[in-house]
């Protein structure tokens, strides 16, 4: 039983909204609705070139600061200026760290059903283990596979070659659960795993067969398992 991290157990996406509005309070003002989402999609942008190997990871931070300051109005500060506005945001981000309330369900549910856990996710290894260890999963969920530590991303298949590999299992024995429907049920299934698809904003492909809104429902899906 695999898992990704970011807006599946751990929630990235309401961290970084109130991330977002801290940050900008000390230098600009509220976060608007508008910007909100200008930020949201500036991350999904830079990210996805980090993914994909176009840029490094402090380049596409970079970016992301200088896209919101283009939004502002403001002039673009230097290489190091945008590192520092990053750290400050990042810090801000920290501040608003926390597992959603139905993970601790799931991994119970996981335990008691006596299947081994593991998690796959894009982003860099210290952080992503840093997250785990800041909202209690450590040693709960394991082992903890990274991009960087595959030195791939999903949708590579690579990346959930590396993920079996790790846990040593067949892929057709894993099952992955995850809130990217591409990232984490289309391409894992072309990988030969089976996929869950975590939609709790109810925005996700309407004919999907596997879609949860919750973690809490997980169960009917372990029973196939």
């Amino acid at each position: 039983m695999v898992f990704d991290l970011d807006d599946t157990l751990f929630d990235h996406s309401g961290a970084a909204a109130h991330g977002l509005g801290a940050w900008l309070a000390t230098f600009h003002g509220p976060a608007t609705p508008e910007l909100t989402a200008a930020w949201f999609e500036l991350q999904n942008r830079h990210f996805a070139a980090w993914r994909d190997g176009l840029v490094s990871m402090a380049e596409q931070r970079r970016r992301r600061i200088d896209g919101l300051f283009a939004l502002l109005g403001r002039p673009a500060p230097d290489p190091a200026g945008l590192d520092a506005l990053w750290a400050e945001y990042a810090a801000a981000y920290r501040t608003g760290w926390r597992r959603f309330d139905d993970a601790e369900a799931a991994l119970a549910l996981v335990a008691a059903a006596g299947l081994r856990t593991g998690i796959l996710t894009n982003g860099p290894d210290e952080l992503q283990n840093d997250k785990i260890a800041t909202i209690g999963l450590i040693g709960r969920v394991g082992p903890v596979v990274t991009a960087e530590s595959l030195g791939c991303a999903k949708p590579d298949p690579r990346a959930y070659a590396g993920l079996c590999a790790a846990l040593g299992l067949d892929p057709a024995s894993v099952l992955y659960v995850g809130d990217d429907h591409e990232l984490d049920v289309v391409a894992a299934r072309a990988a030969g795993l089976r996929a869950v698809h975590l939609d709790r904003r109810g925005t996700g492909p309407a004919g999907e067969r596997d879609r949860i809104a919750s973690l809490h429902e997980l169960a009917a899906h372990l029973e196939q398992s």
